[in-house]
């Protein structure tokens, strides 16, 4: 860690990450944090940024897509099937999945989350229908719903080595998530006018006052999230009709009560996935380069975290004016990848390369599987869905 008061991993981290980080670590109720490999500037706490508090939350410290997460379902197929059976696995992905801002079903999905208390603040009560509306979609940015190729070589993801089809879904808490977020955030700002600069969207609650509701509606959100991550899952699964050996999932925008170093904290983990000891959590790379599905090693100086990803290597404005579909569609025909739909701003180029990070945490996580897209499907650019 040297002279810096957070553990920084991996030396592709910016100074404008820093200076976020810097920010977050000088206010009075922070205990300690640490950088992942994968960071990149974020609102608040910068993504890929962990951050633990004495007894209070930070909206934007969880961020504004609560509870985004991974989930994989292993299925009892060999690898080769995606091959010979492509354009079944391209339908079941179109047909099962929605995509873009606002996305919604037609006719409503049902799940047990939505009989749970929605009334517990003013803006879970408010956002309760258009959160039914969009359940089971995946909405837009960097979601992905993927049919991948998985390796599996140890025992660790409970199946036998060998090839594995599997599906891979990347998604959050919709338009309620957000609300969510919006409205807490702008509780907590009022709560402390005196933060300036980088620490403005570091308003905290005092989870003994208004941060109790927050979380309370934090948790709520995180049932939605894996609730719509599961629909689509088991959408996927009927149609294919394919027998399940095993799902690993993992949310990284969200925050845990937990013991380190001897104290209970707020442990923030925005982009970043929990690595506890013995824990499985799914960390991908880009539409055109592997992931890893890992077992946490539980180490005291990342909180017990790892990276959620390869992490952007640039904004999206700048992926936009870089790269060309030409070159993109090139390089996906030669990796063996059918894209669906995305945006340009999405393309493997735009994010950092898996491995080097991988390398940067060694010490976080090991890899127990890998996985690589073969039909990945994420909202078209700019792009409402169709009605």
């Amino acid at each position: 860690m040297g002279d810096t008061p957070y553990a920084v991993f991996g030396s592709d981290v910016d100074q404008e990450v820093k200076r976020q980080m810097d920010a977050a670590i000088r206010l009075p109720i922070a205990v300690s944090g640490a950088l992942m490999p994968d960071a990149h500037v974020g609102y608040g706490l910068p993504i890929g940024g962990v951050l633990a508090t004495d007894n209070a939350v930070i909206p934007y410290g969880v961020g504004v897509d609560i509870a985004c997460r991974m989930m994989m379902t292993v299925y009892d197929v060999p690898s080769h099937a995606i091959t010979a059976d492509h354009a079944l696995y391209r339908e079941t992905i179109e047909r099962c999945t929605r995509f873009g801002v606002g996305a919604e079903w037609r006719e409503r999905k049902e799940h047990p989350v939505m009989e749970d208390d929605w009334n517990l603040s003013a803006v879970t009560r408010e956002v309760k229908e258009k959160a039914h509306r969009q359940l089971g979609t995946s909405g837009s940015g960097n979601h992905f719903v993927e049919i991948v190729e998985l390796t599996v070589g140890t025992a660790e993801l409970g199946v036998p080595p060998g090839t594995y089809v599997a599906l891979l879904s990347h998604s959050g808490s919709r338009g309620a998530g957000a609300a969510v977020a919006a409205h807490y955030t702008r509780v907590a700002r009022r709560r402390h006018p005196e933060l300036e600069g980088h620490a403005k969207n570091l308003a905290w609650l005092d989870l003994d006052g208004e941060g109790a509701e927050y979380w309370a509606a934090m948790d709520l959100m995180g049932r939605y999230a894996s609730a719509n991550h599961h629909l689509i899952h088991d959408a996927v699964t009927r149609m294919l009709g394919h027998a399940v050996l095993t799902q690993v999932e993992n949310h990284h925008n969200f925050a845990w009560r937990e013991r380190h170093r001897g104290s209970t904290v707020v442990v923030h983990r925005k982009g970043a996935t929990p690595a506890g000891t013995g824990t499985l959590g799914i960390i991908p790379g880009s539409m055109a380069a592997p992931g890893y599905v890992v077992r946490g090693l539980g180490n005291p100086s990342s909180l017990a975290s790892a990276s959620h990803g390869a992490g952007r290597a640039m904004s999206r404005t700048a992926a936009r004016q870089r790269f060309t579909w030409r070159e993109t569609a090139e390089e996906l025909a030669r990796k063996g990848v059918d894209l669906i739909s995305a945006g340009l701003d999405e393309v493997p180029g735009a994010y950092k390369d898996i491995d080097t990070v991988m390398a940067a945490q060694r010490g976080l996580a090991l890899p127990v599987a890998s996985f690589f897209p073969r039909i990945v499907k994420m909202a078209p650019a700019g792009e409402r869905p169709e009605d």
